[in-house]
């Protein structure tokens, strides 16, 4: 094998090092606080990495989406200002801001392709959860290009293995092509918490406001 090369076998894990991954994970999420922890379903021994974080966007993504009248504009940004006040205390920019959307992400460990799987969802601050269409058009222009020339394969809907509800989810066969960036910033910082997805939204979600 070349210098340079990965090898291929590196690119899986069992469950049980994902496990052992997931809480080396958690343990650094916790010191820097950035808002991972983990999702026990009750009754059994499997769960998931959770994240939930507020995301900003342009204003004109939810109206061309989502037709409202204009009272219904001023009633949503009342409510965003608000949960958002409740959600973020202490956030300055909270009055600059015209639209968020909630992204809750999910990963977990898929037996079939032998990799954490990201699955998310997205909704706004009233509650309407976003269509995949809505999702494929707020990808960070960055990833555009590829997702265009394959949308189905890249970023679909289907149900939470775990929770058996609709979530978005990343191929498993795009992961590492959608994480390649990261994880050469982070290796050539020398940083080991690369393991696996450490800011997914930084992917998903366009430039904020």
């Amino acid at each position: 094998m070349m210098a340079g090369e990965r090898n291929p076998a590196s690119c899986y894990l069992d469950e049980r090092t994902f496990r052992l991954c997931c809480q080396l994970f958690l343990q650094h999420s916790e010191t820097i606080q950035d808002g991972w922890s983990w999702e026990q379903i009750k009754g059994t021994d499997e769960g998931f990495m959770k994240k939930t974080v507020l995301m900003p966007v342009k204003p004109s993504f939810l109206h061309k989406q989502h037709e409202c009248s204009m009272q219904d504009e001023n009633m949503v940004t009342d409510d965003v200002q608000a949960n958002v006040e409740d959600e973020t205390a202490g956030v300055q920019a909270v009055c600059e801001i015209h639209a968020v959307l909630r992204y809750e992400y999910h990963v977990l460990y898929s037996c079939s392709y032998q990799i954490p799987v990201l699955y998310f969802r997205a909704s706004t601050l009233d509650g309407r959860p976003l269509s995949l269409e809505e999702v494929w058009s707020n990808v960070h222009p960055n990833y555009r290009q590829r997702l265009q020339q394959g949308p189905w394969d890249t970023l679909t809907q289907q149900e939470h293995p775990l929770l058996g509800q609709p979530f978005f989810m990343l191929h498993p066969c795009r992961t590492e092509e959608f994480m390649k960036p990261a994880l050469d910033l982070a290796q050539a910082e020398n940083n080991l918490t690369f393991l696996f997805i450490t800011h997914p939204s930084s992917v998903l979600c366009q430039d904020k406001v």
